[in-house]
């Protein structure tokens, strides 16, 4: 199945609406979903031609499936990609980026600052098959410079980082690694395409965890790989058809139905994260806050010139506190006393969540790579909603003005 013709110069809020495969014989308005495992075949020779790539069409949901394919077309066209490959995870992407470029003796430079699963992948899975990782500082270009070698193939970013929401440069990034004949891979999660669109900042490869702010809702699983028609078709579909890290048809048209309202949500909900984190600041009980959007953040100017002059709707801050063991009751406190807010380490629901990184998403880290990335027993993260923000306000305070009182 081909895509819809559309006319060129579209803006990208069409774009996340009207972009996918051509209707069916039906001519149904809303994207159709194929639940199906195969596909039959009209004859024994088409069979063999399909099965051998010798022509166009589908033949099993593992190599591929029309609803996906219209969720890849409708991501690529909203980062600014020639194409994109869908998988099952976020971090399946990252596994399937690494499957593709990466072989025994190469070198990968990361920032310190990703998200702890990424971290391990990094460190520990892909160091098992030979594939050695210097992590450096999210936002000192000098260190991803000097971190350099002859067989360094891949730098790898999250901009902004979870939970601490640190911006590297990309296009600076992009020169460092061209510099030295590797390639960019960027983590577009918390900006999504609607903030951020790192392939017109030089990044080779955008990265997405369908998880969060595509679908915007929690209910599925979903990533991607987003670049060159050339990557997709020669390295990264290759494996992905034999491995099997693909996306149900499911899943992909929960994340296609998402992406239709994704600017609209990403807007509002950017919107409340900078007033919770303008009210946070003023909290007595709240050391530190940070967010993007704040003039405070050490890379304010850089976010606003990156992210569409808009910070994010993620909001951390450390509770104050004597020390770690103080740091890490009170900050359980405040977050048992919500009642509005979900406990859970997803992100990118219109549900605003909150979650303690340091015993959650890194809890697996040891404490010297907790460290490095500034992930302390105090920390708090939220992904801001669409809950009115009097209501988080209230629902934050109910915990934080009681913290006098606790040892």
């Amino acid at each position: 199945m081909t895509a819809q013709k559309l006319p060129e110069n579209l803006h990208r809020d069409t774009l996340a609406v009207r972009v996918g495969i051509e209707r069916s014989q039906y001519g149904e308005n809303s994207e159709a979903l194929y639940l199906t495992s195969s596909f039959v075949q009209p004859d024994a020779e088409t069979a063999r031609k399909r099965f051998a790539n010798e022509e166009d069409g589908y033949t099993y949901t593992r190599v591929g499936n029309p609803t996906v394919t219209g969720m890849e077309l409708r991501l690529a066209a909203l980062e600014g990609t020639e194409a994109a490959i869908a998988t099952a995870s976020g971090m399946a992407a990252i596994l399937l980026l690494g499957m593709g470029l990466l072989r025994s003796g190469d070198h990968v430079v990361c920032s310190q600052s990703v998200f702890g699963s990424t971290l391990r992948l990094f460190a520990g899975e892909f160091a098992k098959f030979g594939v050695e990782t210097t992590f450096v500082s999210q936002t000192d270009v000098a260190q991803w410079r000097a971190a350099l070698r002859p067989n360094t193939k891949l730098l790898f970013a999250e901009t902004p980082t979870n939970p601490l929401t640190d911006i590297c440069d990309i296009a600076a990034l992009a020169a460092v690694a061209h510099s030295g004949g590797a390639l960019l891979a960027v983590d577009n999660c918390f900006c999504t395409p609607a903030l951020q669109r790192p392939i017109t900042l030089g990044a080779d490869f955008v990265i997405h965890s369908g998880t969060k702010y595509l679908d915007g809702q929690g209910r599925v699983m979903a990533g991607a790989i987003c670049c060159s028609q050339k990557y997709v078709n020669d390295v990264f579909w290759p494996i992905n058809r034999t491995v099997g890290m693909v996306l149900s048809p499911f899943n992909a048209w929960v994340v296609t139905k998402g992406m239709e309202t994704l600017a609209i949500r990403m807007r509002a909900q950017c919107d409340g994260a900078l007033a919770l984190a303008q009210w946070l600041q003023a909290q007595p009980n709240v050391a530190h806050v940070y967010y993007p959007g704040l003039a405070s953040h050490p890379q304010h100017e850089l976010a606003m010139r990156q992210q569409s002059n808009l910070g994010g709707a993620v909001v951390s801050f450390d509770v104050r506190a004597a020390d770690a063991a103080q740091a890490r009751r009170r900050a359980f406190h405040v977050i048992d006393s919500t009642l509005v807010c979900s406990v859970t380490t997803n992100l990118g629901d219109t549900k605003t969540t909150i979650a303690h990184p340091a015993t959650t998403s890194h809890g697996r880290l040891s404490e010297d790579q907790r460290q490095a990335a500034g992930i302390g027993q105090g920390l708090i993260r939220l992904a801001v909603g669409l809950e009115h923000l009097d209501d988080l306000k209230a629902d934050l305070m109910r915990g934080l003005q009681q913290l006098d009182t606790l040892q």
